[in-house]
């Protein structure tokens, strides 16, 4: 036959109960000591409140203003976005412009015949009967500059 460990005898809801109030004047004492070490902490604290909640209410503000100014979404990013976003508008009215002038210039080769006149003697070299033409030399190559250096 196998031997069988021997069961640990459960305490009664009353010998807790019992322990607890032999135990009662020992807590009581130690809680006291705690009080009256922390007391004097306390009252400290409880006299320097207004100056602790000025100085919360300080850091709150400085933390607040450092992410408004440069935090992801700041002020700092705002202006060089704001920068970017005016450089980019003029940039299209210019390109707009010239998109303009070019819609001109074409709907004048379609529509009129003295601009396609002119473009065909400016582009193409063309001349009425009896008129000259004058085409400019090409330029001369310009000469190599001096290199008075000594060979190696």
């Amino acid at each position: 036959m196998i031997p069988l460990p021997k069961l640990a005898k459960l305490p009664r809801p009353e010998d807790g109960l019992r322990a607890v109030a032999e135990r009662a004047p020992q807590a009581e004492a130690l809680a006291a000591s705690w009080i009256e070490r922390v007391r004097p902490f306390a009252m400290r604290i409880y006299k320097l409140r207004r100056r602790i909640a000025t100085f919360a209410v300080a850091a709150l503000a400085v933390s607040l203003f450092v992410h408004v100014m440069f935090g992801a979404n700041g002020m700092v990013v705002y202006k060089k976005k704001r920068a970017e976003y005016e450089t980019l508008r003029k940039q299209i009215g210019d390109v707009q412009q010239e998109n303009d002038r070019y819609t001109q210039r074409i709907q004048g080769l379609k529509s009129d015949q003295t601009a396609i006149e002119k473009e065909a003697r400016e582009q193409l070299g063309y001349a009425k009967p009896g008129e000259y033409v004058y085409v400019p030399p090409a330029p001369a190559k310009a000469a190599p500059p001096a290199n008075h250096s000594a060979k190696k």
